[in-house]
């Protein structure tokens, strides 16, 4: 049997960590809308959706204190350009996220496309300072606005945040607020299996720690977290943002999503990566976008989608599939 992970055992009473973390965790929930990091309408519906599938409600349940700070405003962007709605909506994000984390949250991004992790994660960096970034995704979404062949820049948003691409980043006005806030070490990708050439030499140029579907396979989820920990541990224990695209699931599960790539997670490989990283402790910030309603084929497609978001959520912030109690409960005397 391995030994649990180098990060959970650098903590005080990692044993016990799960309980502790799960207990007191408050929750600061964001919801943007927006849908220009792409070109397929529908992905803006997400927020509003997973909370009308009861999100917020199934969080206090597990024992979360949460509160919900709305959607970021964004409808005033419609009639401008992508990159220029882009920017500006990400600005706001980043504003939002530095609310939520000053209130003491950790922070719930609902997307939304994947662009807006550009936001949510410069908000967080501004507010807490050095992260660790765990981003989940059938796709590594590292494009630069000059190597990307769409130009899509749902597939661009971590070249905008790296330190060392800054060289490689056109000047964009739309952008120019943005500074660089997360360093190649201290950013690991699990689930990928759809990479451009560019974006796969972008990844070997910078050593990226990542672990593609192949890794997942021969390795097994369980160890493949290990190693992430155990890697983000040897460069100390920043606070973790977990950007989950729901297309690293597979589409036979989540098939509700703009760009869907078969030979993705399972359902239970993609809740115990959520599982494992709230158990570390450091979990400070999530991301969960891309869920289009317009993408589903049918209802049931659409329902699928939608709550296996709600439990990689839940399972970000504290419930256990071996089972939850409050840490008052006590069995009735006869």
């Amino acid at each position: 049997m391995r030994s649990a992970s180098a990060l959970q055992r650098s903590l005080p009473h990692a044993r016990h960590l799960h309980h502790l973390h799960h207990l007191h965790q408050s929750v600061g929930v964001v919801g943007a809308p927006s849908s220009r990091g792409q070109p397929r309408a529908g992905v803006e519906r997400g927020p509003d959706l997973i909370r009308a599938a009861g999100l917020l409600t199934r969080l206090r349940e597990t024992g979360c204190e949460v509160k919900d700070y709305g959607n970021v405003a964004v409808e005033d962007l419609e009639e401008e350009s992508g990159p220029v709605a882009v920017g500006r909506a990400a600005r706001r994000l980043s504003e939002a996220l530095q609310a939520v984390k000053r209130d003491g949250h950790t922070a719930l991004m609902l997307g939304g496309d994947h662009s807006l992790a550009i936001g949510s994660i410069h908000g967080h960096a501004a507010a807490v300072g050095d992260l660790s970034v765990v981003w989940v995704d059938a796709h590594a979404d590292i494009n630069t606005p000059l190597s990307s062949n769409t130009g899509n820049i749902h597939g661009q948003p971590m070249s905008y945040l790296l330190h060392e691409l800054r060289p490689k980043m056109p000047a964009l006005p739309p952008f120019s607020w943005i500074r660089p806030c997360v360093r190649a070490r201290d950013l690991v990708y699990v689930g990928l299996r759809d990479l451009d050439p560019a974006e796969h030499y972008i990844l070997k140029l910078l050593g990226v720690k990542a672990f593609s579907m192949r890794e997942v396979d021969q390795l097994g989820v369980a160890r493949v977290m290990e190693e992430t920990c155990d890697y983000l541990s040897a460069r100390g224990n920043k606070p973790i943002h977990l950007s989950y695209d729901i297309d690293a699931i597979d589409p036979s599960v989540t098939p509700a999503t703009g760009t869907p790539v078969a030979g993705g997670l399972t359902y239970r490989e993609g809740v115990y990566i959520a599982e494992h990283l709230s158990q570390t402790g450091l979990l400070s910030a999530v991301d969960l976008v891309e869920v289009n309603p317009l993408r589903g084929q049918t209802e049931e497609e659409v329902r699928s989608t939608v709550s296996t978001a709600v439990d990689l959520l839940l399972a970000c912030f504290g419930r256990l599939r071996g089972g939850n109690h409050p840490p008052d409960y006590r069995l009735s005397e006869p």
